[in-house]
């Protein structure tokens, strides 16, 4: 079986569309991890009574950030997904970001953020700019908080649009070829 970070993800650069594999699902407490070794989804942690992923939660397979791993992606989507679901989704924007790990550390680790394909609720949603200011600033208040319970520091540096956006993934799929390669 076939590593799920390193399927062939077809990007359409003109719609903005790729896929996303889903490791946490909207309004869970768990946070799940793809394991490589295994092919198989871990749990990695549990966040305190209260506190749940807004929305779904995971990464842009054949793509590789700062820190080591795929791209994370957070997905609008009218439904939960379940772990492990592979969804067609639109990149709207990103939250470019900073991340202190407990050694000291500091590494780019932004949050991708993106509509599925087959989405009602969202299906009109383009651009970060039509992202409300108040579930944009709830999004960043989660990272820093989910963050903070692990040890590290999460730092927003700025927010972008489609095209920040598809920088950032096409930067993401470089990285990840010239790693392969």
């Amino acid at each position: 079986m076939a590593d799920l970070t390193s399927f062939s993800n077809k990007l359409d650069s003109k719609l903005l569309h790729c896929r996303a594999i889903i490791e946490t699902p909207k309004g869970r407490r768990n946070k799940f991890d793809y394991d490589p070794e295994s092919n198989l989804f871990k749990l990695g942690g549990l966040l305190p009574e209260g506190m749940i992923f807004p929305f779904d939660f995971g990464f842009i397979p054949s793509t590789l950030g700062e820190d080591g791993d795929p791209l994370d992606v957070l997905v609008l989507m009218d439904e939960p997904a379940h772990v492990g679901c592979l969804l067609d989704v639109r990149i709207v924007g990103v939250i470019e970001a900073d991340q202190t790990q407990q050694d000291g550390k500091t590494e780019t680790n932004s949050r991708l953020l993106a509509v599925a394909i087959h989405s009602y609720s969202h299906e009109n949603i383009t651009s970060i700019k039509q992202i409300n200011k108040s579930l944009l600033d709830q999004l960043e208040a989660f990272f820093i908080s989910y963050n903070k319970l692990r040890g590290k520091k999460f730092k927003v540096t700025a927010l972008g649009g489609p095209a920040r956006a598809l920088k950032n993934l096409k930067e993401g799929m470089k990285a990840f070829d010239r790693k392969n390669a």
